[in-house]
């Protein structure tokens, strides 16, 4: 397939992290196409031509349009022939991957992402902060995570379901978590450093895919921190306002 790759994307996205760093680590040519979600340019007419859920990431590639992260991922990592690791030709071990996949947005997605919507995010859609929603958001996270140590991860592996070397769902699932670096540091302290398996697994993935990883998250984590640090304190002053009135 001659046709460039376009990824529409925000760097500002877990899942548009994770591609961006899985064709940067495996030499994949693509036109990045920004889309600024604070912008709201996600949910223009034209983007929704591209993709009717008008959410990023979404894939271009001639005529062929796909979005959803996990089904971009599969789809790069077949078509241009990545080490095997990424996605095995072991039909165990790649369904082992998709089922690693198919609970990351059921669960730890949606853990991670309400956790920082309802706790600083929300400000800017011009919505109240909630801290109930982001205390059952954070108690599905933590839960989350507290699954990935028990059942995802091996003692004498170092990477998800039992392998060597990173597939498409370290990638996922460590992008996801990063960005709890994203948010408050206390929050940061209290939900993710307590779990020492996964701080292990983070920094194997990290190194495994340098020097990509810490590149793309090094360009965005700090300017993502500083704006949801802004949208928290707002959001907390609304918050006591509302409160003594």
């Amino acid at each position: 397939m001659g046709d460039e790759v376009k990824l529409y994307v925000d760097h500002m996205s877990q899942p548009s992290r994770a591609l961006i760093i899985f064709c940067k680590a495996n030499g994949i040519e693509f036109e990045e196409v920004k889309i600024e979600i604070v912008k709201m340019q996600h949910r223009s007419p034209h983007f929704a031509e591209i993709n009717p859920m008008r959410k990023v990431p979404a894939l271009v590639h001639g005529d062929f349009k796909l979005f959803e992260s996990h089904a971009i991922l599969i789809y790069l990592a077949s078509t241009f022939g990545v080490a095997d690791h990424w996605y095995p030709a072991d039909i165990r071990k790649r369904a082992k991957i998709h089922a690693i996949l198919d609970w990351h947005h059921a669960n730890l997605r949606r853990g991670s992402v309400g956790q920082l919507f309802y706790t600083s995010l929300a400000v800017a859609y011009g919505l109240p902060l909630d801290l109930k929603a982001a205390a059952k958001s954070e108690e599905l996270l933590s839960a989350s995570l507290a699954f990935i140590e028990k059942h995802l991860l091996e003692e004498d592996k170092p990477f998800l379901a039992g392998n060597s070397q990173p597939s498409i769902a370290d990638l996922s699932l460590a992008c996801e978590i990063m960005q709890l670096e994203a948010g408050d540091d206390e929050d940061l302290e209290r939900i993710l450093r307590p779990h020492k398996k996964i701080l292990k697994w983070l920094e194997d993935t990290k190194n495994e895919i340098a020097p990509y990883f810490e590149q793309v998250h090094d360009s965005i984590i700090p300017i993502t921190k500083e704006m949801n640090k802004h949208l928290r304190s707002q959001g907390m002053a609304k918050l006591k306002l509302n409160t003594e009135n």
